[in-house]
């Protein structure tokens, strides 16, 4: 199963570029793919046994004020909407639901990796809503009538699968162990998730044409390496603070690039999403690294 991981983001590049008109038509099943994905995984989580600890909150905290501080000072240098945008997004994009499974081959706390994979998944379902009103200034809609209606579409996403799994585990446990049983499907919905929405960014990038700024995009590719680089380094010393520098690492560090593309795609600069497609690339590059060298010092 490794080795197919290992193919799956350079499978969907390919895919999603040959056929990203098909990608761009069937992306309305990504929110409903989303909440399965994470339904799947939190269905392998004790929900009475979550605690949540200092450094959850220092990791909240450095999510919802560099992601901002980083779309504030881009706009301040007049780089514009798309890479400010890129920033934000490169940040604010919660954890990717298979963190843990990483994490703990790397030596990582799985409670630690375990509850924040949840904890700041909820925190994303309020504020990404509350930051995409804020920037997306329309003068025909108040930010509150914005807020409530990008939260009635993203807060189902990434919010109500916890709170379906802390029913099923309390008054309905045989569907709780049913979904349990059947964990390892989420791997195969995230790849069909990230087909769609790489599809949809692509589709996006061909129907511009000659309007695209290929500078741009060397731009993003920057934001996504520079954001996954500070990403990894804060994460590792804020847990190395807490005694677990692997959790700290891996849960700001490795992202849910398809739920992040999916965000810029629906509620930000669609070109943006492009920051999200190559911080996967970077993210997994180092992950890899990161999972050989453990094994090249057990050897």
């Amino acid at each position: 199963m490794s080795k197919i991981k290992s193919y799956v983001l350079p499978i969907a590049i390919v895919a999603a570029l040959l056929l990203h008109k098909w990608c761009a038509r069937l992306c309305f099943m990504v929110p409903a793919i989303i909440f399965s994905i994470l339904l799947l995984n939190f269905s392998a989580v004790n929900v009475k046994q979550l605690k949540v600890k200092i450094i959850d909150l220092w990791l909240m905290l450095f999510q919802l004020v560099v992601s901002i501080g980083g779309y504030a000072l881009l706009s301040l240098c007049g780089a514009g909407q798309v890479l400010a945008h890129g920033a934000l997004i490169a940040v604010l994009c919660p954890v990717a639901a298979s963190a843990p499974v990483v994490a703990v081959m790397l030596g990582a706390d799985r409670g630690t990796m375990t509850t924040y994979t949840i904890v700041g998944n909820l925190m994303v379902a309020v504020a990404a809503p509350a930051y995409f009103s804020l920037l997306n200034v329309q003068p025909d809609i108040s930010f509150w009538s914005s807020f409530l209606l990008i939260l009635g579409k993203v807060a189902p996403t990434i919010g109500l699968p916890f709170f379906v799994i802390w029913a099923l585990q309390a008054h309905w446990t045989q569907a709780a162990g049913w979904l349990r049983q059947r964990n390892g499907l989420a791997f195969y919905l995230w790849a069909i998730a990230l087909l769609f929405t790489l599809g949809q960014t692509f589709d996006y990038l061909f129907r511009q044409g000659d309007a695209t700024r290929w500078s741009d995009l060397a731009l993003l590719g920057l934001i996504a390496l520079a954001a996954c680089v500070l990403q990894f380094a804060v994460g590792r010393r804020i847990g190395r603070r807490y005694g677990d520098k692997v959790s700290g690492g891996q849960l700001l560090g490795q992202k849910n690039s398809a739920m992040g593309i999916w965000m810029c795609n629906n509620y930000l600069e669609p070109m943006a999403a492009l920051t999200m497609a190559f911080y996967s690339v970077f993210q997994n590059l180092f992950n890899s690294w990161q999972l050989w060298r453990k094994d090249h010092d057990n050897t």
